[in-house]
């Protein structure tokens, strides 16, 4: 796939955020496709993709991405972005940026880089 491919792929999987579907983000990965957010272990495989991220999701009531800044190199796609949710009925502002390693049309890899405790301050109050 090419870099304007990967990146089309990627701008789709962003946007797919605001639908809260657990099920319909996990189809971008590949069957064996990793997402390591960084504070905590990687998870792999759509079985543990979806339950993860179903998990987290579970609270939030609504999600935007506000990218700041893109680029690609090859397979990768490096994005920067704020999270603008609400979770556990709190708004969260969450400054992220996250690596896309794309293959086969899917995201084969994705590292998510952010501040834990940010997170944890906003939804804690």
């Amino acid at each position: 796939m090419s870099e304007a491919g990967n990146l089309a792929l990627v701008q789709s999987f962003i946007d797919a955020w605001s639908s809260l579907d657990s099920e319909r983000l996990v189809q971008f990965f590949a069957p064996d496709g990793v997402y390591h957010n960084m504070p905590i272990e990687p998870v792999q495989g759509h079985d543990g993709l979806r339950a993860f991220i179903g998990a987290f999701l579970a609270n939030w009531t609504e999600t935007k991405w506000e990218v700041l800044s893109v680029a690609t190199s090859g397979r990768l796609v490096f994005v920067e972005w704020v999270d603008r949710s609400i979770a556990h009925g709190k708004t969260v502002a969450l400054t992220c940026c996250g690596v896309f390693e794309l293959e086969g049309g899917k995201i084969k890899v994705w590292r998510d880089y952010f501040d834990m405790e940010t997170y944890r301050r906003a939804i804690v109050g």
